[in-house]
Protein backbone atom coordinates (compact mmCIF):
# COMPACT_ATOMS: atom_id res chain seq x y z
CA UNK A 1 0.00 0.00 0.00
CA UNK A 2 1.41 3.35 -0.96
CA UNK A 3 1.66 5.72 1.54
CA UNK A 4 0.07 9.08 1.46
CA UNK A 5 1.85 12.20 0.33
CA UNK A 6 2.00 15.22 3.20
CA UNK A 7 0.98 17.33 0.31
CA UNK A 8 -2.29 15.57 -0.59
CA UNK A 9 -4.88 17.11 2.22
CA UNK A 10 -8.38 16.70 2.67
CA UNK A 11 -10.44 19.37 0.99
CA UNK A 12 -11.65 20.71 4.62
CA UNK A 13 -8.55 20.30 5.91
CA UNK A 14 -8.26 23.84 8.43
CA UNK A 15 -4.51 24.04 7.79
CA UNK A 16 -4.76 23.66 4.30
CA UNK A 17 -3.99 26.26 1.01
CA UNK A 18 -6.13 28.61 1.99
CA UNK A 19 -4.46 29.25 5.21
CA UNK A 20 -0.84 28.71 5.34
CA UNK A 21 0.22 30.71 8.07
CA UNK A 22 3.90 31.61 9.19
CA UNK A 23 5.71 30.24 11.95
CA UNK A 24 9.68 29.40 12.80
CA UNK A 25 10.96 26.13 13.40
CA UNK A 26 14.18 24.01 14.46
CA UNK A 27 14.48 20.38 13.96
CA UNK A 28 16.15 17.59 16.16
CA UNK A 29 19.49 17.31 14.09
CA UNK A 30 19.67 21.45 13.74
CA UNK A 31 18.31 22.34 16.98
CA UNK A 32 20.44 25.89 16.99
CA UNK A 33 18.97 26.75 13.20
CA UNK A 34 15.51 28.37 13.39
CA UNK A 35 13.97 28.32 9.96
CA UNK A 36 10.79 30.47 8.55
CA UNK A 37 8.26 27.73 7.98
CA UNK A 38 4.86 27.63 6.69
CA UNK A 39 1.94 24.91 8.17
CA UNK A 40 0.23 22.52 5.74
CA UNK A 41 -2.12 20.42 7.52
CA UNK A 42 0.53 18.33 9.83
CA UNK A 43 3.43 19.08 8.55
CA UNK A 44 5.59 22.24 7.95
CA UNK A 45 7.15 23.23 4.87
CA UNK A 46 11.09 24.69 5.15
CA UNK A 47 9.86 27.89 3.12
CA UNK A 48 13.68 29.13 2.65
CA UNK A 49 14.85 25.86 1.14
CA UNK A 50 11.44 25.71 -0.96
CA UNK A 51 12.20 29.67 -2.51
CA UNK A 52 16.17 28.25 -2.78
CA UNK A 53 15.44 24.80 -4.98
CA UNK A 54 12.44 26.83 -6.91
CA UNK A 55 15.05 30.04 -7.78
CA UNK A 56 11.97 32.29 -5.91
CA UNK A 57 13.17 36.10 -6.24
CA UNK A 58 12.43 35.81 -2.69
CA UNK A 59 14.64 33.23 -1.18
CA UNK A 60 16.49 35.77 0.52
CA UNK A 61 13.51 36.69 2.62
CA UNK A 62 12.20 33.37 3.32
CA UNK A 63 15.78 32.52 4.02
CA UNK A 64 16.00 34.14 7.30
CA UNK A 65 15.97 32.56 11.02
CA UNK A 66 12.76 34.87 11.42
CA UNK A 67 9.73 36.64 10.12
CA UNK A 68 10.77 40.22 10.47
CA UNK A 69 12.66 40.74 7.00
CA UNK A 70 9.41 39.11 5.50
CA UNK A 71 6.99 41.52 7.48
CA UNK A 72 9.06 44.62 6.64
CA UNK A 73 8.96 43.89 2.84
CA UNK A 74 5.35 45.46 2.54
CA UNK A 75 2.21 44.43 1.06
CA UNK A 76 2.85 43.68 -2.12
CA UNK A 77 5.49 41.12 -0.96
CA UNK A 78 3.33 39.42 1.52
CA UNK A 79 0.94 39.18 -1.61
CA UNK A 80 3.58 37.52 -3.73
CA UNK A 81 5.02 35.11 -1.69
CA UNK A 82 2.11 33.76 -0.35
CA UNK A 83 0.77 33.25 -4.03
CA UNK A 84 4.28 31.41 -4.86
CA UNK A 85 3.75 29.28 -1.76
CA UNK A 86 0.36 28.09 -2.77
CA UNK A 87 1.70 26.98 -6.04
CA UNK A 88 4.78 24.97 -4.61
CA UNK A 89 2.26 23.47 -2.33
CA UNK A 90 -0.74 22.36 -4.57
CA UNK A 91 1.54 22.38 -8.36
CA UNK A 92 2.03 19.01 -9.31
CA UNK A 93 4.93 20.08 -10.94
CA UNK A 94 6.69 20.71 -8.02
CA UNK A 95 6.04 17.91 -5.95
CA UNK A 96 9.13 16.40 -6.16
CA UNK A 97 10.98 19.28 -4.52
CA UNK A 98 8.66 20.30 -2.36
CA UNK A 99 7.47 16.70 -0.68
CA UNK A 100 10.96 16.43 1.32
CA UNK A 101 11.16 19.86 2.52
CA UNK A 102 7.89 19.17 5.19
CA UNK A 103 8.67 17.99 8.12
CA UNK A 104 6.15 16.42 10.51
CA UNK A 105 4.43 18.93 12.80
CA UNK A 106 5.14 16.13 15.53
CA UNK A 107 8.91 16.34 14.51
CA UNK A 108 9.97 19.91 15.28
CA UNK A 109 9.96 22.26 18.03
CA UNK A 110 8.73 25.91 17.58
CA UNK A 111 10.48 29.24 18.20
CA UNK A 112 8.64 32.65 18.67
CA UNK A 113 8.43 33.65 14.61
CA UNK A 114 9.50 36.97 14.98
CA UNK A 115 11.07 39.88 17.38
CA UNK A 116 8.71 41.70 18.83
CA UNK A 117 8.92 45.53 18.97
CA UNK A 118 6.77 47.36 20.97
CA UNK A 119 3.43 45.64 22.69
CA UNK A 120 0.14 47.09 23.48
CA UNK A 121 -2.84 45.80 24.86
CA UNK A 122 -6.24 47.01 24.36
CA UNK A 123 -9.62 46.61 25.96
CA UNK A 124 -12.13 46.40 23.07
CA UNK A 125 -14.96 44.03 23.96
CA UNK A 126 -18.04 45.56 25.77
CA UNK A 127 -19.18 42.42 27.00
CA UNK A 128 -15.99 42.25 28.97
CA UNK A 129 -15.75 45.79 30.10
CA UNK A 130 -19.56 45.47 31.56
CA UNK A 131 -18.55 42.39 33.67
CA UNK A 132 -15.74 43.80 34.87
CA UNK A 133 -17.65 47.13 35.82
CA UNK A 134 -20.29 45.52 37.49
CA UNK A 135 -18.21 43.75 39.72
CA UNK A 136 -15.67 46.23 40.70
CA UNK A 137 -18.46 49.36 40.35
CA UNK A 138 -21.75 47.99 41.62
CA UNK A 139 -23.33 51.29 42.35
CA UNK A 140 -22.26 53.24 39.37
CA UNK A 141 -22.04 52.95 35.71
CA UNK A 142 -20.30 49.96 34.41
CA UNK A 143 -18.15 51.79 32.00
CA UNK A 144 -16.36 54.71 32.21
CA UNK A 145 -16.90 57.45 30.62
CA UNK A 146 -14.26 57.38 27.93
CA UNK A 147 -14.94 53.65 27.09
CA UNK A 148 -17.23 54.64 23.71
CA UNK A 149 -15.21 57.37 22.22
CA UNK A 150 -11.64 55.80 21.58
CA UNK A 151 -10.48 52.17 22.41
CA UNK A 152 -8.60 51.96 25.61
CA UNK A 153 -4.88 50.63 26.27
CA UNK A 154 -1.84 50.26 27.91
CA UNK A 155 1.70 49.50 26.67
CA UNK A 156 2.78 46.29 27.69
CA UNK A 157 5.99 44.73 28.31
CA UNK A 158 7.12 42.65 24.97
CA UNK A 159 10.79 41.40 26.72
CA UNK A 160 8.20 38.81 28.52
CA UNK A 161 6.35 37.92 25.66
CA UNK A 162 6.38 33.57 24.89
CA UNK A 163 5.56 31.44 22.56
CA UNK A 164 3.07 29.25 22.78
CA UNK A 165 3.92 26.34 25.31
CA UNK A 166 6.41 28.35 27.28
CA UNK A 167 5.41 27.36 30.84
CA UNK A 168 4.07 30.40 33.05
CA UNK A 169 5.71 30.27 36.19
CA UNK A 170 3.45 31.94 38.92
CA UNK A 171 4.51 35.79 39.38
CA UNK A 172 5.09 37.03 42.68
CA UNK A 173 4.19 40.47 43.93
CA UNK A 174 2.43 43.00 46.12
CA UNK A 175 -1.38 42.52 46.64
CA UNK A 176 -4.12 43.71 49.49
CA UNK A 177 -6.92 42.25 50.34
CA UNK A 178 -10.28 44.34 51.53
CA UNK A 179 -9.48 43.02 55.30
CA UNK A 180 -5.68 43.07 55.24
CA UNK A 181 -4.28 46.28 57.19
CA UNK A 182 -1.20 46.60 55.06
CA UNK A 183 -0.34 44.97 51.57
CA UNK A 184 1.57 41.88 51.80
CA UNK A 185 4.05 39.93 49.14
CA UNK A 186 3.70 36.40 47.76
CA UNK A 187 2.52 34.52 45.00
CA UNK A 188 -0.40 35.76 43.42
CA UNK A 189 -3.21 33.81 44.71
CA UNK A 190 -5.40 34.81 41.62
CA UNK A 191 -3.88 33.86 38.53
CA UNK A 192 -6.10 34.32 35.52
CA UNK A 193 -6.04 33.74 31.60
CA UNK A 194 -7.63 36.43 28.73
CA UNK A 195 -8.52 35.24 25.63
CA UNK A 196 -7.70 37.88 23.20
CA UNK A 197 -6.08 37.50 19.30
CA UNK A 198 -2.56 39.75 18.70
CA UNK A 199 -2.23 42.11 15.53
CA UNK A 200 1.20 41.93 13.90
CA UNK A 201 2.48 44.86 12.30
CA UNK A 202 4.54 44.55 9.30
CA UNK A 203 5.53 47.72 7.12
CA UNK A 204 6.52 50.48 9.72
CA UNK A 205 5.35 54.24 9.14
CA UNK A 206 6.84 57.76 9.60
CA UNK A 207 6.43 59.54 13.04
CA UNK A 208 4.50 62.39 12.88
CA UNK A 209 2.03 60.81 10.36
CA UNK A 210 -1.00 59.06 11.84
CA UNK A 211 -2.23 55.60 10.23
CA UNK A 212 -5.42 55.83 8.72
CA UNK A 213 -8.40 53.25 8.99
CA UNK A 214 -7.91 52.37 4.89
CA UNK A 215 -4.16 51.76 5.65
CA UNK A 216 -4.74 48.72 8.45
CA UNK A 217 -4.01 46.06 5.40
CA UNK A 218 -1.07 48.23 4.32
CA UNK A 219 0.50 47.73 7.86
CA UNK A 220 -0.75 44.97 9.43
CA UNK A 221 0.65 41.25 8.59
CA UNK A 222 -1.89 38.84 10.27
CA UNK A 223 -3.45 38.11 13.39
CA UNK A 224 -2.51 34.78 16.00
CA UNK A 225 -4.37 33.80 19.12
CA UNK A 226 -2.72 35.85 22.16
CA UNK A 227 -3.36 34.82 26.62
CA UNK A 228 -2.60 37.56 28.27
CA UNK A 229 -1.74 36.01 31.56
CA UNK A 230 -3.14 38.25 34.74
CA UNK A 231 -2.11 38.48 38.18
CA UNK A 232 -5.72 40.06 39.19
CA UNK A 233 -4.95 40.24 43.05
CA UNK A 234 -1.89 41.88 42.61
CA UNK A 235 -3.47 44.35 39.19
CA UNK A 236 -6.16 45.59 41.88
CA UNK A 237 -3.59 46.85 44.38
CA UNK A 238 -1.41 48.54 41.95
CA UNK A 239 -3.48 49.78 39.03
CA UNK A 240 -4.35 52.99 40.70
CA UNK A 241 -3.69 55.31 39.04
CA UNK A 242 -1.62 54.22 36.19
CA UNK A 243 -3.29 51.03 35.07
CA UNK A 244 -1.49 47.84 34.79
CA UNK A 245 2.10 46.92 35.32
CA UNK A 246 3.48 43.93 37.21
CA UNK A 247 -0.32 42.14 37.25
CA UNK A 248 0.41 42.00 33.58
CA UNK A 249 4.05 41.74 32.76
CA UNK A 250 5.21 38.47 33.62
CA UNK A 251 4.43 36.27 30.56
CA UNK A 252 2.02 36.86 27.53
CA UNK A 253 1.60 34.07 25.43
CA UNK A 254 1.45 33.91 21.64
CA UNK A 255 0.60 31.07 19.26
CA UNK A 256 3.52 29.79 17.38
CA UNK A 257 1.71 30.47 14.04
CA UNK A 258 0.96 34.10 12.10
CA UNK A 259 -2.29 33.55 9.92
CA UNK A 260 -2.07 36.27 7.20
CA UNK A 261 -4.84 38.93 6.89
CA UNK A 262 -4.91 37.85 3.49
CA UNK A 263 -6.14 34.37 4.38
CA UNK A 264 -9.36 35.70 6.40
CA UNK A 265 -11.17 37.09 3.47
CA UNK A 266 -14.24 34.81 4.05
CA UNK A 267 -13.91 35.56 7.86
CA UNK A 268 -14.90 39.69 7.86
CA UNK A 269 -17.93 41.16 9.61
CA UNK A 270 -19.60 43.73 10.40
CA UNK A 271 -18.73 45.06 14.25
CA UNK A 272 -21.95 44.97 16.07
CA UNK A 273 -23.99 48.45 16.34
CA UNK A 274 -22.73 51.37 17.95
CA UNK A 275 -24.71 53.90 20.14
CA UNK A 276 -22.40 56.40 20.31
CA UNK A 277 -20.76 58.17 17.34
CA UNK A 278 -16.61 58.15 17.11
CA UNK A 279 -14.95 60.93 16.20
CA UNK A 280 -13.89 61.31 12.74
CA UNK A 281 -10.28 59.37 12.96
CA UNK A 282 -12.18 55.96 14.00
CA UNK A 283 -15.69 56.62 12.29
CA UNK A 284 -15.26 53.53 10.09
CA UNK A 285 -18.82 53.97 8.53
CA UNK A 286 -17.73 54.76 5.23
CA UNK A 287 -15.28 52.27 5.10
CA UNK A 288 -15.06 49.91 1.60
CA UNK A 289 -14.72 46.81 3.79
CA UNK A 290 -16.02 45.10 6.74
CA UNK A 291 -14.28 46.08 10.44
CA UNK A 292 -14.53 42.96 12.15
CA UNK A 293 -13.52 39.62 11.96
CA UNK A 294 -15.13 36.43 13.01
CA UNK A 295 -13.54 34.02 14.95
CA UNK A 296 -14.88 31.34 17.08
CA UNK A 297 -12.41 30.68 20.28
CA UNK A 298 -12.58 27.79 22.31
CA UNK A 299 -10.76 28.21 25.81
CA UNK A 300 -9.73 24.58 27.65
CA UNK A 301 -8.32 24.27 31.15
CA UNK A 302 -6.46 20.85 31.52
CA UNK A 303 -8.12 19.67 28.63
CA UNK A 304 -11.60 20.65 29.42
CA UNK A 305 -13.63 23.53 27.66
CA UNK A 306 -14.72 26.31 29.51
CA UNK A 307 -15.31 29.10 27.35
CA UNK A 308 -16.47 29.62 23.37
CA UNK A 309 -15.79 33.26 23.18
CA UNK A 310 -16.89 34.91 20.02
CA UNK A 311 -14.39 37.56 18.69
CA UNK A 312 -16.91 39.16 16.21
CA UNK A 313 -18.63 40.90 19.17
CA UNK A 314 -15.69 43.15 19.96
CA UNK A 315 -16.57 46.87 19.46
CA UNK A 316 -13.32 47.89 18.65
CA UNK A 317 -12.00 46.67 15.64
CA UNK A 318 -8.57 46.46 14.94
CA UNK A 319 -8.19 49.37 12.31
CA UNK A 320 -9.70 51.95 14.87
CA UNK A 321 -7.14 50.49 17.46
CA UNK A 322 -4.31 51.30 14.77
CA UNK A 323 -5.77 54.36 14.21
CA UNK A 324 -6.20 55.49 17.92
CA UNK A 325 -2.51 53.92 18.46
CA UNK A 326 -0.67 56.44 15.83
CA UNK A 327 -3.34 59.18 16.30
CA UNK A 328 -0.81 61.02 18.30
CA UNK A 329 2.07 60.73 15.47
CA UNK A 330 3.36 57.42 17.39
CA UNK A 331 5.50 55.30 14.83
CA UNK A 332 4.56 51.77 13.98
CA UNK A 333 7.69 49.70 13.77
CA UNK A 334 8.08 46.15 12.27
CA UNK A 335 6.97 43.64 14.82
CA UNK A 336 4.56 45.32 16.77
CA UNK A 337 2.26 43.50 18.58
CA UNK A 338 -0.95 44.66 19.65
CA UNK A 339 -3.87 42.68 21.49
CA UNK A 340 -7.45 43.33 21.02
CA UNK A 341 -8.36 43.01 24.74
CA UNK A 342 -10.20 39.96 26.19
CA UNK A 343 -12.81 38.51 24.06
CA UNK A 344 -15.83 37.99 25.73
CA UNK A 345 -19.49 37.35 24.61
CA UNK A 346 -23.03 37.94 26.09
CA UNK A 347 -23.29 34.86 27.30
CA UNK A 348 -21.72 33.10 30.62
CA UNK A 349 -20.05 30.53 28.28
CA UNK A 350 -19.07 33.30 26.28
CA UNK A 351 -16.39 35.16 29.10
CA UNK A 352 -12.73 34.56 28.30
CA UNK A 353 -11.26 35.38 31.80
CA UNK A 354 -11.74 33.19 34.87
CA UNK A 355 -12.32 36.83 36.66
CA UNK A 356 -15.50 36.79 34.67
CA UNK A 357 -16.73 32.56 34.25
CA UNK A 358 -16.40 32.83 38.23
CA UNK A 359 -17.45 36.57 39.18
CA UNK A 360 -14.31 37.21 40.91
CA UNK A 361 -13.96 33.96 42.83
CA UNK A 362 -17.91 33.84 43.69
CA UNK A 363 -19.08 30.85 41.54
CA UNK A 364 -16.94 28.05 41.22
CA UNK A 365 -15.95 25.89 37.89
CA UNK A 366 -16.29 22.14 38.18
CA UNK A 367 -13.45 20.74 36.50
CA UNK A 368 -13.16 16.92 36.17
CA UNK A 369 -10.01 17.36 39.13
CA UNK A 370 -12.01 20.23 41.12
CA UNK A 371 -12.84 22.80 41.50
CA UNK A 372 -11.79 26.35 40.11
CA UNK A 373 -11.57 30.02 41.36
CA UNK A 374 -8.60 30.94 39.58
CA UNK A 375 -5.60 29.05 38.17
CA UNK A 376 -3.35 26.31 40.06
CA UNK A 377 -0.33 25.05 39.66
CA UNK A 378 0.16 22.96 37.16
CA UNK A 379 -3.25 23.55 34.99
CA UNK A 380 -2.72 23.62 31.18
CA UNK A 381 -4.46 26.13 29.05
CA UNK A 382 -5.11 25.98 26.02
CA UNK A 383 -6.92 28.41 23.54
CA UNK A 384 -7.53 27.07 19.85
CA UNK A 385 -9.84 28.90 17.15
CA UNK A 386 -11.40 28.74 13.43
CA UNK A 387 -12.77 31.35 11.30
CA UNK A 388 -14.90 30.49 7.94
CA UNK A 389 -12.81 30.00 5.06
CA UNK A 390 -13.43 30.13 1.36
CA UNK A 391 -15.97 27.40 0.25
CA UNK A 392 -17.32 26.60 3.32
CA UNK A 393 -14.12 25.30 4.75
CA UNK A 394 -12.61 26.34 8.17
CA UNK A 395 -9.33 28.60 8.63
CA UNK A 396 -7.37 26.89 11.81
CA UNK A 397 -5.62 29.63 14.17
CA UNK A 398 -2.63 28.15 15.71
CA UNK A 399 -3.39 26.72 19.26
CA UNK A 400 -1.74 29.35 22.57
CA UNK A 401 -1.09 26.92 25.50
CA UNK A 402 0.80 27.37 28.88
CA UNK A 403 1.57 25.40 31.67
CA UNK A 404 1.44 27.08 35.33
CA UNK A 405 5.02 26.00 37.41
CA UNK A 406 5.12 26.68 41.03
CA UNK A 407 6.38 30.41 42.19
CA UNK A 408 10.44 30.15 42.11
Amino acid sequence: MTEQSPLDLAEDDPFGPHNLPYGVFTTADEPERPRLGVRYGNHVLDAGAAARALGSPHAGLLEQPGLNPLLAAGRTVWHEVRSALTAWLTAPAHRAVIEPLLHPLDAVAMRLPYEVADYVDFYASEHHALNVGRMFRPDGDPLTPNWKHLPIGYHGRSGTIVVSGTDVVRPRGQRKGPADPAPVFGPTTKLDIEAEVAFLVGAPSEPGRPAALGDFRDHVFGLSLLNDWSARDIQAWEYVPLGPFLGKSFATSVSAWVTPLEALEAARADPPARDAEPLPYLDDSAEDEKGGFDLRITVAVNGHVIAEPPFATMYWTAAQQLAHMTVNGASLRTGDLYASGTVSGSEVHQRGSLLELTWNGRDPLELPEGQRTFLEDGDVVTMTAWAPGPDGVRIGLGEVTGRIAPAL
